[in-house]
């Protein structure tokens, strides 16, 4: 418990302190990376089996997609609603695709085809706002309040963990804690257009978290522990940075294939 809540309160203030330097995207990119998840293996490769940690990578990959439809339907409904019911609406849509994901079991492959290219599909089902990449003022005391939320949130989901069946056990486990906080504060205090860069770049990160899992399990297949932790961790960074360039390609051939405005014509004088 203390090690979670440890790691939850560090990658909020993380991630917010990205965001107060680099920009909102950035911010989310790291809050969407394994920072909690891919350090909690760490500990579980140095305790259990090869084959059990695999096992555990896999479980989470399967719940991937359902975060991904968190960010998505978080977004699209900042730009109608207010935070609160933003909030309650992406939770909903996180549990119902859950579950109907755990209901179906699909196989290894399909479980991690489906982790992959749901990020990918996310990113690009964002809502457009556009907002300049600039450093973000978020005072101290915010800060500290952003942490103590998200240790708040991560304490109550384990423990309510603990009282429900298995299977909605395990999809509390995996709620996106700081995908809940750092839109909550970033909506009513910076805006739309803030919020959604933020969550587009959570998205980006849920790539790299579906890339780090992906090759740690095809790892520990081939690789001793300590080597397939360190490739899922490249591989991460890697895909993240690709996703990245390519939005940012994509926007780039969108702005320029509209067309240039005609300068009007004056009137010539008699």
């Amino acid at each position: 418990m203390l090690l979670k809540l440890a790691l939850v309160g560090a990658a909020a203030l993380a991630s917010s302190l990205a965001a107060r330097r680099f920009g909102h995207a950035v911010g989310g990119t790291l809050a969407g990376l394994p920072v909690i998840a891919g350090s909690i293996m760490g500990f579980v490769l140095l305790q259990a089996p090869p084959a059990q940690a695999g096992a555990i990578a896999l479980a989470t990959l399967a719940c991937l997609p359902a975060t991904v439809a968190h960010v998505l339907c978080f977004a699209w409904c900042a730009t109608r609603l207010r935070w609160g019911a933003a909030l309650l609406a992406a939770n909903a849509a996180y549990l119902a695709i859950g579950a109907a994901l755990l209901a179906l079991r699909l196989p290894p492959a399909a479980t991690c085809a489906a982790a992959l290219l749901s990020p990918a599909l996310g990113a690009l089902a964002m809502p457009r706002r556009p907002l300049t990449p600039a450093a973000v003022a978020i005072p101290r005391a915010e800060l500290a309040c952003r942490v103590a939320a998200a240790m708040a949130v991560a304490w109550a989901v384990v423990r309510s963990a603990g009282v429900v069946p298995a299977g909605l056990s395990g999809l509390l486990l995996a709620v996106p804690i700081v995908g809940n906080v750092l839109p909550s504060f970033t909506l009513p205090r910076h805006g739309v257009a803030a919020t959604v860069a933020l969550l587009a770049g959570f998205a980006r990160g849920l790539l790299g978290f579906a890339a780090f899992f992906v090759a740690l399990r095809v790892g520990l297949e081939r690789l001793p522990p300590a080597a397939a932790y360190g490739l899922a961790w490249l591989v991460a960074l890697l895909a993240a940075l690709a996703l990245r360039r390519a939005g940012a390609a994509v926007r780039a051939g969108a702005t320029s294939s509209r067309p240039a405005s005609r300068p009007s014509r004056r009137p010539r004088s008699p």
